[in-house]
């Protein structure tokens, strides 16, 4: 369900914003999908042709000297017929997005000669389908204003997910129903006006449905004769364009806007072209009928149909028929406004693969006392717009709705929301979304109002209070767990506790045991030392304070240990450390650490070659490794720099799961840090915080996904690009991974280099990409082209050049 803010303020009175209009809709069950701010038109401007003369190699073409208001003339080359000095019209510059045309233009050359944007016709901004021409405004048009703050374009678009039952909601009118219960302004409720017409209608109607069911619980008509079918007002035209619906005509377009405005479908039949009089009964098997869609549709007895002496002529409740429909020659109308049967409808509309806006509308059910005042509303608007006198209206097969109303205990409130609301409150709620309210104390009886045929019985009344009340105001409460369901044995942070240790263990790490105590001096330079975290009665002066990190213990461990003799060493431990004093600020970490050649693979002196010094790389592979026994895939994690002050600043890292969420660090300790710490580098160590992974989606099954091999060749590419050198490898990678996910294979750096040739603070990164084609092999053009694409992202991602 699409509307604009200004349409919903037809009927709402309100000062909210935008924002709290969409949240607040949201809140109330009214979940908002998307919201068009039309900043899309911000780029087109009131601009005047200055010159126009005629294009030198094209007879249909001109070259324009257009105006945009800065004093600075602008050329255009432009082929429509009406382009001519002094018109005011809509310039698009270069950079803008055309939405009739799909298009982003750019700075061209038109048969030899440059343009630099263009003027704009009303099908290319979707304003209507007139492209005969360039948009003309009047004379009076203020140059160089925005055209979409003078044409009334800015207004947003807020787009409503509606659920099956909220057929109340698909008009506007009952959203701003809903949000003026939820205390967000005042609803608008302006008289229905009525038509005093003397005369019958020219066309008689009869329901006609033997014994069988009736279709059709009502139908009330009139006719309108000496209209005059022009074209809409423009305001009209506007909101119609906004919501998706192409402007016909002033006939057409007010049954639409009546149908999103108030939720409440009609249809209007040129008079002139019904024979006889109209019956509306069951088709008959293998009638015919071609609708407005331009489809012929064959229709079975299930179908409920409206027929004249012709034939059928329009299908009912879900789309008219072409032979009756309203055109420019249309003087004579019969307006009709009905109650169809829900079920049926939905029935017809599947059997036939027609989505129409009647039928989204009359299958959840529209209000039947609204039946009669929509036919008003709609001949106001037609006797306003297209002029004519209108017969009286005439009702037949119509029983008045019994409202039905419920008793409804305040208990229930309590009981299945754990709410405790006035009482005074309730009637409130239910009073301004329609209902009427009696009684008091223990139960009132609330009467349902005709449109809203969901509401059966005492719980749906709750659910009405409780959405407006706030369902964030209820207290989430576990349920109980019967002793004798099975479950699992291990919570998922135990698991991955499990998990961690077993990782860890497998590359050669040993498993540490440290005290959750350290001294002052310790916890101040690893970011603790606040005072809620002081020990009471410490155990010892140097174990003053509750460990916000895991590694000032593991360094202490490590340093006895090399004191021993042990220097080459690689420790872990997986334990709680401690933000704050309350249980929320303690968090599970994997922490490790490696001291001087505790490689992987080797380790102190060999005769086949000494292993190097542990570096960066062995924290940040011991880092990922932990993430990937957690179910984290590594290549969906983002690494930057920023890691605390305790690490070398340009040896060290920050793994991240988008922008905010702070998997752990890693990297080589800063020589303060050691140097406070009485210990000695090469030391290396990481943090990975256990309760910060997200949790994995649960498998369906067993089974493992199909090996799917490629028959086709790898193929690679190298590119360099020059860059700052600021500018991590990783945003390299990720930006060239993204050219084609599914060709690129891999990206990997083979070549760093600096030289002062490149410029100051700049750095050449050289990349291998390799391709691996799955349905043919890739042509030279398809190469060029993803080649290409490479390129441009990572130019846009780091700002870089590529290196020739």
């Amino acid at each position: 369900m699409k509307f604009t803010l200004s349409w919903l303020k037809d009927h709402l009175e309100t000062d909210a914003t935008l924002k709290q209009i969409t949240d607040t809709l949201t809140a109330i069950g009214l979940e908002v999908e998307d919201v068009d701010d039309r900043s899309g038109f911000n780029a087109f401007v009131i601009a005047r042709v200055l010159t126009a003369e005629k294009h030198p190699d094209a007879d249909k073409l001109q070259v324009l000297g257009v105006d945009t208001g800065d004093g600075k003339p602008l050329q255009v080359v432009c082929g429509a017929p009406n382009a001519r000095a002094g018109l005011v019209g809509v310039f698009a510059p270069p950079g803008a997005y055309v939405p009739g045309i799909d298009t982003t233009l750019a700075v061209g050359k038109i048969r030899g000669v440059e343009s630099f944007g263009m003027m704009c016709s009303e099908r290319e901004l979707l304003l209507s389908s007139e492209h005969n021409g360039i948009i003309e405004l009047p004379e009076d048009a203020p140059v160089g204003t925005p055209f979409a703050a003078y044409a009334g374009l800015n207004d947003p678009v807020i787009d409503v997910s509606l659920t099956p039952n909220r057929a109340d909601c698909a008009g506007v009118h009952g959203i701003a129903r809903d949000l003026a219960a939820a205390g967000l302004g005042t609803l608008k409720t302006p008289e229905i006006p009525t038509t005093s017409g003397s005369e019958k209608p020219v066309k008689q109607v009869q329901l006609n449905f033997s014994d069988t069911t009736p279709l059709c619980t009502g139908f009330a008509w009139r006719s309108v004769s000496g209209v005059r079918n022009t074209t809409s007002p423009k305001w009209l035209q506007q909101r119609l364009t906004a919501v998706g619906l192409r402007p016909i005509n002033a006939l057409v377009d007010i049954t639409n806007y009546l149908t999103f405005d108030q939720g409440r479908p009609l249809h209007v039949f040129d008079a002139d072209k019904i024979k006889g009089n109209l019956i509306v009964r069951r088709a008959k098997n293998g009638e015919k009928l071609t609708a407005l869609d331009g489809r012929e549709y064959t229709l079975i007895p299930d179908m409920c149909v409206i027929t004249d002496d012709t034939g059928v002529i329009s299908l009912s409740g879900i789309m008219g028929g072409e032979a009756t429909g309203c055109d420019e020659n249309t003087r004579n109308v019969l307006i009709e406004s009905a109650l169809w049967d829900a079920h049926n409808i939905a029935q017809t509309g599947r059997t036939l693969g027609i989505v129409s806006d009647a039928r989204y509308r009359f299958e959840r059910g529209v209000d039947p006392a609204f039946m009669q005042p929509g036919l008003e509303l709609a001949t106001q608007m037609v006797t306003q717009f297209c002029g004519g006198t209108a017969s009286r209206a005439e009702l037949t097969g119509f029983t008045a709705p019994v409202q039905p109303a419920i008793a409804f205990p305040l208990s229930e409130i309590k009981r299945l929301t754990n709410l405790d609301i006035p009482e005074k409150q309730v009637k409130s709620i239910l009073t301004s979304l329609g209902f009427q309210v009696k009684g008091g104390k223990n139960t009132l009886t609330v009467t349902v109002p005709a449109w809203r045929p969901d509401i059966e019985g005492k719980a749906d009344l709750v659910e009405e209070v409780m959405r407006i009340h706030g369902i964030d105001k209820i207290t989430p409460q576990p349920l109980p767990v019967p002793a004798n369901v099975k479950g699992a044995i291990l919570t998922p942070l135990q698991i991955r506790t499990r998990n961690a240790q077993r990782a860890l263990a497998s590359r050669g790490m040993l498993e540490a045991v440290t005290l959750s105590f350290i001294s002052e001096k310790a916890a101040r330079l690893f970011g603790g030392g606040r005072p809620e975290l002081k020990i009471a009665n410490p155990i010892a002066a140097d174990l003053s304070d509750m460990r916000p990190s895991l590694l000032p213990g593991l360094i202490m461990a490590a340093e006895r240990n090399a004191a021993r003799g042990f220097h080459d060493l690689a420790l872990f431990e997986v334990a709680a450390t401690y933000e704050g004093d309350t249980p929320d600020k303690q968090r599970r970490v994997a922490g490790g650490l490696r001291r001087g050649t505790a490689q992987l693979d080797r380790t102190g002196r060999f005769w086949a070659g000494n292993a190097a010094a542990v570096d960066v790389f062995d924290a940040k592979a011991d880092a990922l490794a932990v993430l990937t026994a957690c179910g984290m895939s590594a290549d969906k994690v983002q690494i930057e720099a920023g890691a605390p002050d305790y690490y070398h600043p340009g040896r060290s890292g920050v793994i991240k799961l988008g922008p905010r969420i702070i998997l752990g660090h890693f990297g080589e300790f800063h020589p303060d840090t050691l140097e406070q710490l009485d210990a000695a580098a090469p030391l290396c160590g990481f943090e990975i915080f256990l309760d910060a992974i997200p949790e994995s989606k649960k498998k369906s099954g067993k089974t493992r996904p199909p090996l799917i091999l490629s028959p086709l060749q790898k193929i690679t590419r190298d590119f360099a690009f020059v860059v700052d050198k600021s500018v991590t490898a990783a945003s390299i990678i990720r930006a060239a991974s993204g050219a084609d996910k599914k060709l690129v294979q891999s990206v990997q750096v083979f070549d760093v280099f600096e030289e002062a040739s490149l410029g100051a603070d700049k750095k050449s990164v050289a990349i291998e990409v390799t391709l691996q084609p799955f349905e043919h092999t890739m042509t030279d053009k398809e190469l060029e082209t993803l080649s290409e694409k490479v390129i441009a992202n990572v130019i846009k991602s780091t700002g870089g050049t590529l290196r020739t």
